[in-house]
């Protein structure tokens, strides 16, 4: 009998970590490759990313959230100011930022709004200045991009010395993405001017995501780079820093029934957003896929509704005061 062939340990680094693979020598080859698993680049995430709010309610969940409470929560900013300044912090291709800029100028008609922005994607950032080029209603309100994460903006303004004071700002989201997640809200709290808000929607704790990522975290892949948090990680933060904050929890729903269709380009960007792993089908052992997929199927992640599978996808507003 032959002996076993000697493993080889090799290692392949990726964006943000190192997928290590086990390899054999195989007819006589010098290496057996196996495709390694990676972290999604900026760019695969902006396509994975749509693909998700294509096939969810996020945006509607956040619209209901802008019609049934934001009007209430802008009237009380300014404190009769004739400039209102606002700060949108990881604000992608700009969608809700100027929803809510619009729901600003109807509680402060004939005031000037002075909105900046902190986005670190170039193509979010271009995509958010075509947007603001094609609406009609924008000319009492100046922008500002800074093509910046939210620690590389924080560090400009400590390097420079001004604090520049804002009247809301808003963390559309972001949170998973950011190292320091307490000192992160603690800077831009600080930001606030008098009378100030800033606003986190992030997961709420009754989403699929919460169930995913604390029972069956061993269901995702090292390459998923992002922070686990939801709305009561975000809370206790809070409450350690002895800030004044408001929840309200909206419903939201992500259709993934594509997910589990053998070679569906569609459902296939859909697991990559999910996981934050590039072709995690085509590279993830068997194994793990099915463990994910049998764990996206749990009551606790999703339900079923007229033959299709529905991820809890349910968003915490949390309206901090200043």
């Amino acid at each position: 009998m032959d002996p076993v062939p000697e493993m080889k340990r090799n290692r392949f680094p990726s964006m943000n970590f190192e997928a290590e693979i086990l390899t054999a020598p195989h007819d006589n080859s010098e290496l057996y490759m196996i495709p390694s698993m990676r972290s999604l680049t900026a760019e695969e995430y902006v396509e994975a990313f749509k693909s998700f709010l294509d096939h969810s309610t996020e945006h509607q969940c956040m619209d209901e959230f802008n019609k049934e409470e934001m009007p209430n929560i802008m009237a009380g900013l300014g404190n009769g100011k004739s400039t209102i300044n606002v700060l949108g912090v990881g604000s992608g291709t700009g969608e809700q930022d100027l929803k809510m800029i619009r729901i600003l100028q109807a509680a402060h008609p004939g005031v000037f709004i002075d909105n900046e922005i902190i986005e670190p994607n170039p193509q979010h950032v271009a995509a958010y200045k075509e947007l603001v080029n094609q609406a009609p209603d924008m000319q009492n309100v100046s922008f500002i991009w800074h093509q910046l994460t939210s620690s590389e903006y924080e560090q400009q303004v400590k390097e420079k010395g001004a604090h520049k004071k804002f009247d809301f700002i808003h963390m559309i989201q972001m949170l998973y993405r950011v190292e320091d997640i307490l000192n992160t809200i603690k800077f831009f709290h600080s930001c606030l001017d008098h009378h100030g808000k800033l606003l986190i929607i992030i997961l709420s704790d009754s989403s699929g995501w919460a169930s995913l990522w604390k029972k069956y975290r061993h269901c995702l892949p090292s390459t998923d780079s992002g922070h686990y948090i939801t709305s009561n990680g975000i809370t206790n933060i809070l409450k350690r820093l002895g800030v004044e904050y408001c929840v309200y929890e909206f419903p939201s729903g992500w259709d993934i029934t594509e997910c589990f269709i053998e070679g569906d380009p569609v459902g296939a960007c859909m697991i990559d957003f999910l996981t934050g792993t590039k072709n995690f089908l085509g590279t993830a052992p068997p194994v793990l896929r099915q463990r994910l997929q049998e764990a996206l199927c749990q009551p606790e992640c999703s339900s079923k509704k007229d033959g299709r599978i529905i991820f809890n996808n349910n968003l915490s507003m949390i309206v901090v005061e200043s």
